[in-house]
Formats: structure tokens, sequence, C-alpha cells
């Protein structure tokens, strides 16, 4: 099983998913029932995968790799695209996050009742995108499953949504979809440019097919590139992300090599593509201006839906940042610097400000997203140690907040179908545990510490404060943001839960505090918060020695 894990992470959802659509019998308790089983054996592979796991070991881990495409195309070469997964530092905690994440959505999934066969099959098929994308080694690889991921999002939200579910599915799709024709423009364009060195060794007959390859047989293979000493027809064209982050195997001349001279619009056509790159990915983070999508898409989506949006989705765009935007363009990325921190900035107050002024509950929620995303943003631009284990570890923290936040206010929503925040007054008296459960998910997210919020702000913002590359009014001004959390959280908690009891529809509807499945739902969660936010090394640990190495790297 170890030699096949990370393939069975992807492929046990993707197998529940058509379990899900051929089961002989009508029954919504079977399809949840078979949601729910994929999902705890898929914390079941990941808890095998950790103790597997070197977190001292820098390099890529659990490797799989397997010749997938091989399609030779005349003068233009050979295209090879592998079935390649593997983790590290940086993707695994992102996968220990997605389990506890798409459990969760589950477990809060299971009083649908419309259309439940086509609900769980599309959340299944969803969970088994979300995983290709943290464990995908090779370009193409990963970006099928990227683009795979919108549909089933795109239906969930449109089909079990709110009043104007069409509508927020729509804009969801059109601004995910965009920016990932940017990304697939870049990605045809580092094909052209980027050869397989082992593969192209074969080629050439510098070793045989099954020979092993020596260390030292790829900086050869790399001077005769450089040299010219090999044939277009004999280059082996790849996706795989080791070989597109190292400049050696970029073809001289070609549109995307290190010394290309190639322009648009006297844009140098490397920086052109690491902004089409870095857009694709602002997109799913989100950040502003290009944010727009996601508070329409918070409102109408169910709150299963929300969980996993917030949660998880939107940390791919974080770690596309890293593992794409600036592995394979680290030099554009140093340049840019500045810029992606005043972005990261802006985010993070604008979103502050916005979250601030919301009346709906999810509104405020999901603009408190767009500010906390934008710390992941400022971390990676700093380009220290701090801010890239910071902005990780803040992807896994607002990860594990936000389905908190999302599920409560579900709970709430179940019993009143109302999410004004000004509806509500008073709430302690008859739900003491959800006020309490309320109370830590609020502190926790607006960075008292003692709880992961504080740690990941703490660290992306030390992080820009020593970074040579950013100058030091940019995270002064980003520090705006978490007084702006403390009082929009604060406020919201002051108004809702204190004072005497009342609430808009008290005539008609009884509130109840958390039942069982509610309290499974969120307790996890509480005790993550506070476990990581008091040994925050079980993140570090993970994600350190792979930013040291990959910070050397860039640098």
């Amino acid at each position: 099983m170890i030699d096949h894990i990370l393939t069975f992470l992807i492929a046990i959802p993707l197998l529940g998913a058509a379990a899900v659509a051929f089961w002989p019998v009508d029954s919504q308790h079977n399809f949840r029932l078979i949601a729910l089983v994929a999902l705890l054996l898929e914390v079941v592979v990941v808890a095998v995968s950790y103790l597997s796991f070197n977190s001292q070991n820098a390099a890529l881990q659990l490797s799989e790799v397997r010749d997938w495409i091989t399609l030779p195309i005349g003068s233009l070469g050979v295209v090879s695209i592998d079935y390649a997964l593997a983790v590290d530092g940086i993707s695994f905690p992102l996968v220990l996050l997605a389990v506890v994440v798409l459990l969760a959505g589950v477990v809060s999934s299971w009083n649908v009742n419309h259309k439940s066969r086509a609900y769980f099959g599309l959340y299944l098929l969803l969970s088994g995108s979300v995983m290709g994308c943290f464990l995908a080694q090779d370009f193409f690889l990963f970006y099928l499953f990227f683009e795979f991921m919108l549909l089933p999002m795109y239906f969930l939200i449109g089909l079990w949504g709110g009043p104007r579910r069409e509508y927020a599915a729509l804009k969801f799709f059109i601004y995910t979809f965009l920016g990932s024709l940017l990304i697939l423009i870049v990605m045809i364009g580092l094909y052209l440019s980027v050869i397989d060195p082992v593969e192209t060794a074969r080629m050439v007959g510098l070793i045989g097919p099954e020979d092993v390859v020596h260390p030292d047989m790829i900086p050869q293979i790399q001077q005769w590139l450089f040299d010219g000493k090999i044939a277009p027809e004999q280059l082996i064209h790849t996706f795989r992300f080791t070989y597109l982050a190292d400049p050696g195997n970029y073809i001289p001349g070609s549109i995307l090599s290190a010394a290309s001279e190639f322009f648009i619009a006297d844009i140098p056509v490397r920086l052109l593509a690491f902004w089409f790159l870095f857009i694709g990915f602002a997109v799913k983070l989100p950040v502003v201006p290009v944010h727009t999508w996601l508070p329409d898409a918070h409102v109408e989506a169910p709150t299963p839906i929300s969980v996993v949006l917030a949660g998880i989705l939107l940390k791919i765009g974080g770690y596309g940042f890293i593992r794409i935007v600036d592995g394979f363009f680290p030099a554009e990325a140093l340049y840019s610097a500045i810029p992606l921190a005043i972005l990261g900035m802006i985010s993070i107050v604008y979103g502050g400000f916005n979250a601030l002024g919301q009346s709906d509950l999810k509104k405020l929620i999901a603009y408190s997203s767009v500010s906390h995303m934008g710390f992941v943003l400022l971390g990676i631009a700093a380009f220290t140690p701090e801010g890239f284990n910071g902005a990780i570890y803040q992807m896994v923290s607002h990860g594990i907040l936000s389905a908190m936040l999302f599920l409560l206010t579900g709970v709430l929503y179940d019993r009143t179908h109302d999410r004004r925040i000004d509806h509500y007054r008073g709430l302690i008296t008859v739900m003491p545990q959800y006020t309490v459960v309320t109370g830590i998910a609020f502190f926790a997210s607006l960075g008292l510490p003692g709880f992961s919020g504080f740690v990941g702000e703490l660290f992306t913002l030390m992080g820009a404060f020593q970074s040579d590359a950013l100058p030091v009014w940019i995270p002064a001004v980003s520090t705006l943001g978490i007084v702006l959390a403390a009082g929009y959280f604060l406020w919201t908690y002051q108004r809702m839960f204190f004072s005497s009891f009342w609430y808009k529809n008290a005539t008609t509807q009884v509130l109840t505090d958390l039942t069982r499945r509610e309290t499974l739902m969120l307790v996890p969660l509480v005790i993550l918060t506070i476990l990581v936010g008091i040994l925050p090394g079980l993140l570090f640990d993970l994600s350190g020695p792979t930013v040291e190495a990959w910070l050397e790297r860039l640098k």
C-alpha cells in the first residue's frame, strides 16, 4: 500500500463517486454513508502517509511516477506526460487540512435530501480533484485536476444553493475558468521551452532504456542542450514540476528560457508569463480586485460547500503561488515582490473594512477570508523563511477556522433560515454551547494568542518586516487587518450573543443548542485550532526544512 498510497488518496473518493452513481437502491442514507466511509478511509490513508513522511527530508517523498502519454510530434520532438505524484513540506500540511475539511463537509451534509445521489457523487468527485491538485507533480496532471474541480463546484452551488444560486455559480465558473485559461497559455509555453533531461538522455543514447540515471548525467545532457548538440526531434518535452523549475532544462532561444529575448509590448515574455500565472491563481485565492465572485458564491452556496470552498479550495491558489508561480519564475517573483505585497496589503485592509460593514453573517466571513488570505500573499512576497512558513501555516489555520465559522453559520441558518446579524440578540441564554464554540472561532480568527490564527498572522508579518525585498510600510499598514478583524468579530459577537434574548422570528421558530451531530462536527475543529495554536511546531516541523531548501533554490 505504501508504494501507491498517494494514488489511494485520489482513487478512494473517485471510486466512492462511482459507487454512489451505480448504487442500485435510491436511498439517501446509503449515499451519505458511502461518502462518509470514503472520507474516513481518506483519514486512515493520510494517517499512514503521515507516519511514513520524514519531516526532516526537504525532498519530495512517497513519490509515484509512471509514463502516461508519450506522443512523437515530428520536428518539435516528443511530448512526455507523466503520472507523477509526491508530497513535501509545502504540500503535505495542505493534504492534512484537506482531509479534515472534506470530512467535516460530509458530516455537515447529513441532512441533504434533495437529489442526494447527485449531491454526494459530485462532492466525492470534488474531493478527489482537490487531493489531485496537492499531490500532482506534473503540470498537465495538476491542470486536469485544477480544471475538473470547476464542474462539481459549479453544480453544487447551482443546484443546492440559495435564491441566486445560478448567478453565483456562473460567476464563480467564469472567473475561475478565465484564470485557468491564463494558466493554460503559460503551461503550453513552458512545454515548448523545457525538456526532460533523463528521457532526452535515453533518446540520444547517452544511457540505455533500463539504465539507472547517475546524477552527473543530467548536467551533461543540459550542457549538450546548451551547446546545441541535440537535434530538435530528439528533445523530449515535459510538464514535470522538478524539470520546469530547473533553468538548465530550458531550450536555448525558446520563448520562456531564462535568457529569452522575446518581448510583447516591450514587456519580457517571462515577466508576462509570471503575471498570467499569478492572475490565474489570484482568482482562486482570491486577491483584490479579482475577488468579487467569492462573497456571492459563499452567500448562495449550501453550508457544506461554503466549508469546502473557504476551507480548502482557496488554499489551492496559495499553493499555486508557491509551487508554480515562484517555483518556475523565481527571478520575476522577486522582481515583482513589492507589487505582490501591495496587493496582499490591499486585500487585508479592503477585506477587513468590507467585513466590518456586513449585516449578513456569511458575507462577513467571506470578506474576512479575503482579508486573511491577503496575509498568505504578503508572506509569500516577503521571500523569507518566516514569511513562507507563516503563509503555509496561515493557509492551514484559516482552513480550520473558516470551516468552523461556516459550520456555525449553518447551525443557525438550519433553525431560522436567517443570517442577518441584527436579527439576533442574547443567544447565550438559549444556546450556551453554541455561544462558547462561536466565541472560540471568533477569538481564534481575530488572532488571539493561544489559537492558530495568531501564529499565522504573526509569522507572515515577521517575515514581511524582515524582508529585504519589501519596504517596511507595507507590513505596517497590513497590521490594520488585525485591528479590523477584532472590530468586526467582537462587534458581531456582542450584538448577537449578549443583552436580552430576542430574534426576529421568535413567534414561529424555536432555537435549540448544538445537536450531537453538530458537536461532532465542531469539537474536533476547536481542538485542532487550540492544539496547533499552542504547538505550532506541529506544522512548522513539516514545512520548515522544505521551505529552507525552496528559498535557497529560489534565490
